[in-house]
């Protein structure tokens, strides 16, 4: 894709069409007695995928139509970060947990909600996030997640390609939902098979997400938020080099990953 397909940010924000709300305070999900409040705005249908790409360099994230960004009294925690996949190193960490892929085949296709994709979502957040906001996720929740989108939204489709100790062949293990965009992607939204957890199935997903994106002679991976002080959000500190979004735009970090 060539950059001269998207308009200069400028363009995008001087029409008067934007329009950026700031939602009330609520409790912070990641962090004890903090509140949260996102600075959003919608996506336009027409532009949709140009406004996504250039707001994502500004450190938002996409969720179904809206594009939103922390705006928290008081608190810097989340921060933006993207993998500079050009330079990232597969230590021997790194093709321990790369091994399973001989036993899996990825497939992008258009993110549409079907039932086998569904009954994975519901095992995964029965599971790994129980009583957690998502957890009550009905059939209508899952089609807005999948299907309001930009048109350069995929979901990519991990399966067995044989029968193995993971599971049966053709056995839909893991999906990612993410936005292709003109200097690489950004991870919207992953759930797998939690039985596979223990066998790093989502440090996978990212690896392969890495090497794809380098493949295709892009140069980020956009992570979405790190979260030092939260367990849930640190793991993706490990994803070295990145670069974090700061007052003066987006720095490099070169810390060793463990």
């Amino acid at each position: 894709m060539s950059s001269d397909m998207f308009p200069k940010a400028d363009d995008l924000f001087a029409d008067k069409k934007l329009r950026f709300y700031l939602t009330s305070p609520l409790e912070c999900p990641y962090l004890p007695d903090r509140y949260e409040r996102k600075l959003f705005t919608t996506l336009n249908d027409l532009d949709a995928h140009y406004l996504n790409e250039t707001l994502t360099r500004a450190g938002f994230r996409r969720s179904q139509n809206i594009a939103y960004r922390p705006a928290c009294d008081m608190c810097t925690e989340c921060v933006s970060i993207r993998v500079l996949v050009k330079d990232f190193k597969f230590n021997k960490n790194w093709r321990r947990v790369l091994k399973i892929g001989k036993y899996i085949d990825a497939q992008s296709n258009f993110p549409d909600a079907n039932e086998e994709r569904y009954a994975l979502i519901k095992k995964y957040l029965n599971t790994r996030h129980l009583n957690e906001g998502m957890s009550d996720m009905d059939g209508e929740d899952f089609i807005a997640m999948l299907e309001e989108c930009t048109s350069y939204t995929r979901i990519i489709d991990y399966r067995l390609n044989q029968d193995c100790e993971y599971g049966k062949k053709g056995q839909l293990i893991a999906c990612l939902l993410l936005d292709e965009l003109n200097d690489g992607k950004s991870l919207v939204y992953s759930f797998y098979d939690p039985d596979l957890q223990k066998h790093s199935i989502g440090t996978y997903i990212i690896l392969h997400q890495i090497n794809d994106t380098r493949q295709s002679e892009r140069d980020y991976l956009y992570l979405g938020y790190l979260i030092k002080d939260c367990r849930k959000m640190a793991y993706k500190s490990r994803f070295t080099p990145y670069e974090h979004l700061g007052p003066r735009g987006w720095e490099r970090q070169d810390n060793v990953a463990k």
